[in-house]
């Protein structure tokens, strides 16, 4: 234990010296107008979908305006192909680094819908990546699922303190749950499915009591800050895996209680000691889980679509 807690300790104090040089560029620094208030979606019909796509494109364009006014050419560049009339969007908010909902295949038709939520350094000038990701995983599911890239927080950095504690996850959950209450409610048909990326892991745990929920999906994690996957008081299955490749498994995986927070997030949820189900992640790299042609986008497909059951593991 005295180990971790200098590992722990001497990773806090490097994300804190690192602070100051990350916070000098965040790209929450660009304006942008506030967004529409657009209620509810009221059922997930072509005619409901159509409407509010094109209510989202506006705040996009809206916001490519504000950008390009700042000065910033980049922004503006990339909010203008965001705003191609190929993209769908249930909600847009360019303020504070951006939140949005991006929608992959037919939302209207979709039987299985998987909601994905990224981890730390996510946000519009990342975006294409996690663009990248949710596009491969609907190719990989195909035509009778849809996944919706959903980017509702200010996700921490790396070189942050705010990525060694459960605060942005705590900040985060609200609006996950309201988000996905909202999807079920308009798609009562669809079996809808929580795909969570490291730091969106632990997200998704303080998100996941009472959902109405089919499966959760943990990848890169570095724990969820819950004991036991029972802890997160989902009637979902709940399952976790790590590629040989990728460096978050040499996270110490314990919590540390420290004079105003706690460090940390419990188990590792591969681990038996977790008790959630594994999936065989091939050597996926921690940026590599939705890799087109990897194992680990085929197991995460086949959890979603609920035809994995090889290599899954009794639970603890």
């Amino acid at each position: 234990m005295p180990r971790l807690r200098r590992t722990l300790l001497a990773a806090l104090i490097a994300a804190s010296i690192a602070l100051p040089v990350s916070g000098a560029a965040h790209p929450a620094a660009v304006p942008a107008p506030t967004p529409a208030d657009l209620g509810p979606l009221p059922a997930a019909t072509p005619t409901a979908l159509g409407a509010r796509y094109t209510a989202s494109r506006e705040g996009v364009r809206a916001a490519a305006r504000a950008a390009a006014g700042h000065g910033d050419r980049r922004r503006a560049l990339a909010l203008r192909a965001m705003a191609g009339p190929d993209r769908h969007f249930l909600t847009f908010d360019g303020r504070d680094g951006g939140r949005t909902a991006e929608v992959f295949g037919d939302l209207s038709r979709a039987g299985r819908v998987a909601v994905l939520v990224p981890g730390a350094d996510t946000g519009l000038d990342t975006y294409e990546r996690f663009r990248t990701d949710a596009s491969a995983l609907q190719r990989e599911l195909g035509p009778g699922a849809a996944v919706v890239a959903w980017l509702g927080y200010r996700t921490p950095g790396t070189t942050t303190p705010e990525v060694l504690t459960t605060d942005r996850a705590d900040g985060a959950a609200p609006g996950l749950r309201r988000f996905v209450r909202e999807l079920t409610s308009a798609a009562p048909a669809a079996q809808v499915s929580l795909l969570c990326h490291s730091y969106g892991s632990v997200v998704c745990a303080r998100a996941a009591p009472g959902l109405p929920l089919d499966t959760i999906v943990l990848f890169g994690s570095p724990g969820t800050g819950a004991d036991h996957a029972d802890r997160l008081r989902t009637r979902a299955a709940v399952w976790a895996g790590r590629g040989s490749g990728d460096w978050i498994g040499e996270v110490p995986h314990t919590r540390l209680p420290l004079l105003f927070t706690t460090v940390g997030f419990g188990p590792d949820p591969v681990s038996p000691e977790f008790g959630a189900r594994t999936f065989d992640a091939g050597s996926a790299g921690h940026a590599d889980y939705l890799r087109p042609g990897s194992v680990s986008l085929r197991a995460i497909a086949g959890i979603v679509s609920g035809s994995t059951s090889s290599g899954e593991a009794s639970r603890a």
